[in-house]
């Protein structure tokens, strides 16, 4: 009777966690390459698209834009000491 209890309640425990997802995306790198397949997945570790199209060759993969990289700020003019 106990061990029943206390398999009950560590089902109960587990279904009421919830699920979670991993990060697949390193924020870290601006490029990722996108891997197909049976178990599809994210490697994010290139500095370059010219990095990851390189290791891509031969693969069924494809690189593409890390979307958790911060933006850069476009740079802004320098304004001009006289104005008229």
């Amino acid at each position: 009777m106990r061990s029943a209890r206390l398999a009950l309640a560590a089902i109960g425990l587990l279904l009421a966690g919830g699920s979670a997802r991993a990060q697949t995306y390193d924020p870290s790198y601006p490029v990722c390459m996108q891997i197909y397949g049976p178990v599809g997945y994210f490697d994010c570790r290139y500095g370059s698209l010219a990095q990851c199209k390189y290791l891509a060759v031969g693969r069924s993969a494809s690189c593409v834009v890390n979307p958790y990289f911060p933006p850069r700020e476009p740079a802004r003019r320098a304004r001009s000491a006289t104005r008229r």
